[in-house]
């Protein structure tokens, strides 16, 4: 079963994007439960990803990409 990765929700405006700052992970990558897998960034506002789940981690938006706040940036298989 995947599970999707989403950016998390940093402001309360939803139409909010952010930047995927840093992966610390490459896509094929075996990911455990709660590892940190991504920075992101809102305006100066920059917060950790962890994994939600264990699994192969897939890779959905590149470093600096810009994405709407709960899109999903990575899906773990």
């Amino acid at each position: 079963m995947s599970v999707e990765v989403p950016f998390p929700k940093l402001s309360q405006d939803p139409e909010t994007e952010g930047v995927v700052s840093t992966w610390f992970v490459v896509s094929g990558e075996a990911v455990a439960e709660g590892q940190l897998i991504a920075e992101v960034q809102v305006d100066k506002v920059a917060n950790d990803v962890a994994s939600p789940a264990a699994g192969v981690i897939t890779l959905l938006v590149p470093e600096e990409a810009v994405v709407r706040q709960s899109a999903a940036i990575a899906v773990i298989d």
